[in-house]
């Protein structure tokens, strides 16, 4: 095989499958697509057949299968370098902030599942899911560099890895600070993004609403 191939889930529901898929598709690596529908019956058994861990996304590639989504970005960025900034202090609160993302606010994870084909309305939310919506402002304010719409200036994976959650903010109309208002407004406006958001607006399977 001399083309990867990233299996991923329902573009309306899969925001671990968004990750990797916009960091390939921004350092211009030509690779396939294969999308497992979730929550089906088949799901598990086709999971199983890619990786170990049995989920979305998978990376095939001719010298194995890479899974979880920032191990593939950091694939990804093994070809394309740009992927992270150049400055080596600001790659590494690069990493820290994707990694930050990768690991925490369950809470939100849990409240506001990112879903592209739900009515734009508010819900009610916990006290630790709106603890975790303000050290995330907390937390984009902290890196942000000022020299450009992103993160860090150009886009980097660490844009990648908070691209679902600004779906989150829009899809449940979450009151943002001023600056986050921004910069959810610059992810969501990307046209990379806006492909994979199109495609997940004609999807049909089967899903629970939230």
């Amino acid at each position: 095989m001399s083309r990867p191939v990233l299996h991923i889930g329902n573009k309306r529901l899969s925001t671990w499958s968004l990750r990797p898929w916009l960091a390939l598709k921004k350092a211009g690596i030509d690779f396939g697509e294969h999308l497992i529908p979730l929550d089906q019956e088949e799901t598990r058994d086709q999971l199983l057949a890619l990786s170990p861990a049995a989920t979305v996304p998978v990376l095939e590639t001719a010298d194995g299968n890479v899974w979880d989504s920032l191990a593939i970005c950091e694939w990804a960025a093994e070809q394309a370098p740009s992927l992270w900034p150049e400055d080596a202090a600001l790659r590494a609160r690069a990493r820290a902030i994707a990694a930050s993302m990768h690991s925490g606010f369950s809470a939100l994870r849990s409240e506001l599942p990112m879903d592209l084909q739900r009515e734009h309305t508010a819900k009610d939310m916990s006290v630790a899911c709106w603890a975790d919506i303000e050290r995330m402002q907390a937390l984009w304010a902290h890196v942000k560099t000022g020299d450009g719409p992103f993160l860090f200036g150009e886009w980097s994976i660490a844009d990648a890895f908070f691209t679902p959650v600004a779906t989150r903010f829009e899809t449940y109309c979450v009151p943002l600070s001023t600056d986050a208002a921004a910069y959810v407004k610059t992810l969501l406006a990307d046209p990379v993004y806006n492909d994979w958001h199109a495609a997940a607006r004609l999807e049909t399977w089967d899903a629970p609403r939230h």
